[in-house]
């Protein structure tokens, strides 16, 4: 083991721990006062649920020996096999498999904290509990064992995910598609959403504290130095290729949306440059150790301008309540990232040829990975989401809804200026 690679991925663990808090802030941001708590709240008690669920079975069904290349055995349940000393070189070879099991945790723990955007402000707490638990263990696990698992069937057949944009951003955002379609618009929303505004008080519909926002996009793009360079799983040339390639992306992404604001809109909104930045982290995180600079920049620029177009169609042509634009976010940036990474990829950064470097089998890979990805996750999710009905149901009374969800849920307020 190394002591240097010990030393960057515990550091690496800690700045993607982050993040999840940090969702909390930007979402938190983004919603009514009268839900700003439940947000913040929603993603800090995900992050405790999920790390049980991880240590539990999640890990030994995602690392473990897998059985045909779909799903691990439960061989390390409970961590029970793993020491401080034990060592998978299949995994990471420099770095104890507690190491490893502790970095791929925060993975877990983020995903479904991503996707409480799309049905923000109308949930019922216990459902979403229910929800993520389940949800981890039907649909992330297996996504992630197929791709990141060392024997998983995509693995086998050449898909790549350097840090997580199928099994992350397009499982969550694609899974917040379905979930806004079974839980339905928030009361009042009948109508497509460019619509809805005209009918109502648009001080009540505006995010309720924008430095919130700017806050969390600026920690999550400080914690995704971790999610990404820390992928490489050692402190190498590869760790510092991705901290670069990351960075610039975001930097990238945050420009075009800016642009196509200005464009749009008349005026560059702080909104606007923070969730610009976002996607574009979402959008390299499955390249970043595998293209250059120039490729990353050109993933960010494309990255802003794809999902700012899928956000305002949503908004101004759809029904879709997606409160928060997961899925234009995540979806949609996870989706073009993926791709991308079988177009750019050079194996002058990690071995890895795609379709402008003369490899073409690497994009069909990455096609194949998305075309089984996307449907799992939206026809697994609506059909998790409505058992989880059944026995919890997902919406709080219209009643509850109204008074939102920090008193109705919590009993708490966000500001209590008396």
């Amino acid at each position: 083991m190394s002591a240097g690679d010990i030393s960057w991925v515990i550091v690496a663990t800690a700045l993607v721990m982050l993040m999840t808090p940090a969702l909390g802030f930007f979402y938190g941001g983004l919603v009514r006062k009268k839900n700003l708590v439940s947000t913040i709240v929603q993603c800090v008690v995900i992050y405790a649920i999920i790390a049980v669920v991880w240590a539990l079975w999640g890990y030994s069904m995602v690392f473990g020996p897998s059985i045909n290349g779909f799903i691990g055995d439960l061989s390390l349940f409970g961590l029970n096999s793993l020491s401080i000393t034990t060592v998978n070189p299949a995994l990471a070879a420099g770095i104890p498999e507690l190491l490893f099991f502790a970095f791929q945790l925060q993975f877990a723990a983020i995903t479904p904290a991503l996707m409480i955007g799309a049905f923000a402000e109308r949930i019922k707490f216990r459902s979403l509990l229910i929800f993520s638990v389940v949800w981890v263990t039907f649909i992330y696990v297996p996504i992630a064992h197929w791709v990141w698992n060392p024997d998983g069937w995509l693995r086998a057949i050449g898909a790549i995910d350097f840090a997580g944009g199928i099994v992350v951003h397009i499982a969550a955002g694609f899974s917040a598609l379905a979930a806004a379609l079974v839980i339905g618009r928030r009361k009042g929303c009948s109508t497509p959403w460019k619509e809805h505004m005209k009918t109502l008080d648009k001080t009540q519909e505006k995010p309720t504290n924008i430095p919130y926002v700017i806050l969390g996009a600026a920690l999550l793009w400080f914690g995704w130095f971790g999610f990404n360079a820390g992928s490489a799983l050692s402190a190498n040339e590869l760790a510092v290729s991705a901290l670069v390639t990351t960075n610039l992306a975001a930097a990238a992404a945050a420009v075009s949306w800016m642009l196509m604001d200005w464009l749009n809109k008349g005026k560059p909104s702080a909104v606007g440059v923070s969730i610009g930045a976002v996607v574009g982290l979402v959008a390299i995180t499955p390249a970043a150790g595998y293209v250059t600079v120039t490729s990353a920049l050109i993933i960010g620029l494309l990255a802003g301008i794809i999902s700012n177009i899928v956000a305002s169609w949503r908004m101004g042509r759809s029904r879709i309540d997606d409160t928060l634009d997961v899925f234009a976010c995540h979806g949609m940036g996870g989706l073009w990232g993926s791709i991308a990474t079988g177009i750019f990829a050079t194996a002058t950064i990690n071995g890895v040829n795609g379709l402008l470097s003369g490899n073409p089998a690497q994009l069909v890979a990455q096609l194949v990975a998305v075309a089984v990805v996307v449907p799992f996750a939206i026809a697994g999710t609506y059909v998790l989401m409505k058992l989880v009905n059944v026995f919890s149901p997902l919406r709080v009374s219209p009643e509850a809804e109204d008074a939102g969800l920090d008193l109705s849920e919590h009993g708490e307020e966000a500001y209590c200026l008396d």
